[in-house]
């Protein structure tokens, strides 16, 4: 029979250590190098764009739902759900930039008060608008993200960034194409009862 050792613990080992505090591991905007064969000056480049694109990003998805908070009117339970459908794909697409700014060797922007400071979108007032000002507001914030992304997906095609250039295109770009074809379609003004 063998014996088996027991340990005394200390009784106050188990307190978690609460209120840390000590320097940044990174400072925001620092690259390091990771081997991931991509030229330092290109995942720079890569992560100050992502950065700026994830700033606008997060602002397009919040203002996804704020808008399905607020929309009122006859076409809210459609718009309330299209919103929070929205909301949902951005919410993915912004976590998929974040990582790869992280798998560049870059820090990406967290914290809503760096986001407002960043974001090219304008904001909204606190309050309700109407939908139709809503889905305007909306397709005007897709346009900036739009716009953005496609000029870093260029610059990351040139730098050799495939998987930059990869997650522009294929996520951000597409998915966000096909909300503002969503989007646009409840501003086409049609009659709803009778044909003209």
């Amino acid at each position: 029979m063998t014996k088996v050792r027991t340990r005394r613990v200390a009784p106050d080992r188990a307190r978690p250590i609460a209120r840390q505090q000590a320097h940044e591991i990174q400072g925001f905007g620092q690259v390091i190098r990771l081997p991931i064969a991509l030229s330092e000056r290109a995942a720079k480049q890569s992560v100050e764009n992502l950065n700026q694109v994830l700033a606008d990003t997060m602002t397009l998805r919040d203002l996804y739902k704020k808008h399905h908070w607020q929309v009122a009117g006859p076409t809210f339970y459609q718009l309330h759900l299209l919103f929070d459908k929205h909301y949902e794909e951005l919410g993915e697409i912004v976590d998929t930039i974040a990582e790869r700014i992280q798998s560049l060797g870059g820090i990406s922007i967290a914290m809503a008060a760096d986001v407002a400071e960043t974001t090219m979108i304008p904001r909204p007032p606190k309050g309700r608008e109407e939908p139709p000002v809503q889905i305007s507001r909306l397709l005007h914030a897709h346009e900036i993200v739009l716009k953005e992304a496609r000029t870093m997906a260029g610059q990351a095609a040139e730098a050799g960034d495939d998987g930059t250039n990869d997650l522009l295109v294929s996520d951000l770009i597409r998915t966000t194409e096909k909300q503002v074809w969503f989007l646009s379609e409840h501003l086409v003004d049609i009659p709803l009862v009778r044909a003209d």
